[in-house]
């Protein structure tokens, strides 16, 4: 007999942000999901957005998708500083969360996070939905491999051109900054590479520059990394950038290799790898980073699947977080109140 086919996540969304519908509806469309209700403190946001993707019902607050018994999986997609409290509310009602990046708005709040997902018992997961794409696998087998020889240094630059003034991203008060918005990509992609540098990286510098007009929040940030096993590396990102920018890059003591594109590789799923046999490109396929992440999760909801991005995970990424802010000497980001 068949094993039966798993039943489909029943979703609800936390406001009605730009990226929800690349990063959840189209996956949650693919996968066969519901999208249950979405919810937005400007009600008219709410049934716009679900009139548009094809949410059931709409709630006025977020306090009332909480409390809607239907919902059992909360995706989080709202301004940074609003990411720790309503994780800690949405597992506090004992729900599953997918958060979007990074998980908290510094490394205190991630762990009351951590202590509540353990309470709930629900699961939490962080939305690096990079990890998830055949393109980071195939970074990860080539140094696993031993085709690179042993990892000596990597390279992240994460960068796009500069959002509107007025973009909740520019706001101290909400978590923003280049760092907390892009450069957690670079830093989360390096403490990936610890199995093959002996242990876990540490910030041994950063430098920032600060965005006009906006005291305290980061326009770019550079962070140099130090791994135990004596390998380097830099993490940096620039949120006014000529263009778009989101490469990885490991060099080992018998070849590279390059992700152009390694945070959103639908855009351009090239693994470039050089070594003394000659150069060759590899495509590793376009298709969207955001539906592996969505049938991890799911997976972990419904089997038990064990995904590297849980509470715990976060907590170190926000620690590298705070490190560098505070390395840069503007400090790591305050918190908000929901």
């Amino acid at each position: 007999m068949s094993e039966s086919a798993p039943q489909p996540l029943r979703i609800g969304i936390l406001g009605a942000a730009r990226i929800t519908g690349r990063a959840l509806v189209a996956p949650a469309r693919s996968g066969g999901h519901r999208l249950v209700a979405v919810a937005a403190r400007d009600r008219s946001r709410a049934e716009a957005f679900a009139a548009a993707h094809g949410v059931e019902r709409t709630h006025g607050s977020y306090a009332e998708l909480l409390a809607d018994p239907e919902v059992e999986v909360v995706y989080n997609p709202l301004a940074n500083g609003l990411h720790g409290p309503w994780n800690l509310a949405a597992l506090t009602a004992g729900k599953h969360v997918l958060t979007e990046k990074p998980s908290a708005s510094n490394a205190d709040e991630a762990r009351e996070v951590r202590e509540a997902a353990a309470t709930s018992g629900t699961v939490f997961m962080e939305a690096f939905h990079y990890l998830f794409h055949p393109v980071t696998r195939r970074l990860h087998e080539l140094l696993a491999s031993g085709e690179l020889g042993e990892l000596r240094h990597a390279e992240a630059m994460v960068a796009i051109p500069a959002p509107e003034p007025d973009d909740p991203r520019w706001s101290l008060r909400l978590a923003g900054g280049a760092l907390m918005d892009l450069g957690c990509y670079g830093l989360h992609a390096l403490r990936m590479l610890a199995p093959w540098a002996g242990g876990a990286p540490r910030v041994a510098a950063a430098r920032a520059g600060e965005r006009a007009g906006a005291p305290g929040v980061d326009e770019w940030l550079d962070a140099d990394v130090a791994f135990p096993g004596g390998a380097t590396a830099t993490a940096r990102c620039h949120m006014a950038y000529e263009g778009l920018e989101m490469s990885l890059r490991v060099i080992g003591t018998r070849g590279e290799a390059t992700a152009p594109n390694f945070v959103l590789p639908q855009m351009d799923d090239r693994v470039v790898v050089r070594t003394a046999a000659g150069e060759r490109t590899e495509h590793l396929g376009t298709r969207s980073s955001y539906a592996y992440q969505l049938e991890a999760f799911a997976a972990r909801v419904r089997r038990g699947t064990p995904v590297r991005l849980d509470a715990a995970d976060a907590v170190e990424t926000m620690g590298m977080v705070d490190a560098c802010y505070e390395a840069a000497g503007l400090g790591p980001r305050p918190r908000t109140q929901r």
